[in-house]
């Protein structure tokens, strides 16, 4: 079977909401769990328009919230693909919020999905590659790839180190802890 190829371009999506005072938490900001659901709405489209197949969240590396979103702004969310494997997409997503009045626009959130396609039975489906059409595409691909790297380093510390070990407990005096142990 040939392995098709689609361009960063065709996949993106964007969204864009007003927010309302229902979408405010208790300091009547914009609650970061609504932005997380509409990322995760906009990761979704971006990576099932990639791939064809339906898509579910894998995993969600790195979600900065940078700036507070105020009631009354409006959000764009960009999202496209960074980088694909064989069933897996990661798609970035940029959070930008502007005050509609004065046209202000700030940098909000920067967020990187890693979404695995599916077929009508859950099974894994290959997806499209990606054709790489500009440098700031490139620089996206590796610092996906950096990401992954850094993901399989910590997984890989959790499940070597020893939290017991008499170095571990002695290292635990330069944070603000009090040990007290009960075996």
């Amino acid at each position: 079977m040939e392995r098709k190829y689609k361009t960063i371009k065709s996949s993106i999506v964007i969204i864009n909401e007003l927010m309302l005072p229902s979408h405010s938490n208790f300091s009547g900001k914009i609650h970061g769990g609504y932005i997380l659901s509409l990322l995760d709405q906009v990761a979704f489209a971006c990576a099932s328009k990639h791939s064809g197949s339906y898509c579910v969240t894998a995993s969600v590396d790195t979600v900065d919230f940078l700036n507070p979103i105020e009631i009354g702004e409006l959000v764009t969310m960009k999202a496209s693909v960074n980088y694909v494997g064989t069933s897996s997409i990661v798609v970035g997503i940029r959070v930008e919020a502007e005050n509609i009045q004065t046209g202000a626009v700030k940098h909000c959130n920067s967020s990187y999905f890693t979404m695995v396609a599916k077929d009508n039975e859950g099974k894994n489906v290959q997806v499209p590659g990606i054709i790489i059409t500009e440098y700031e595409e490139i620089k996206r691909f590796y610092k996906s790839l950096k990401r992954m790297a850094l993901r399989k380093e910590r997984n890989h510390h959790e499940e070597n180190f020893d939290f017991k070990s008499d170095i571990a407990l002695k290292n635990l005096e330069n944070y603000n802890v009090k040990l007290e142990i009960v075996e």
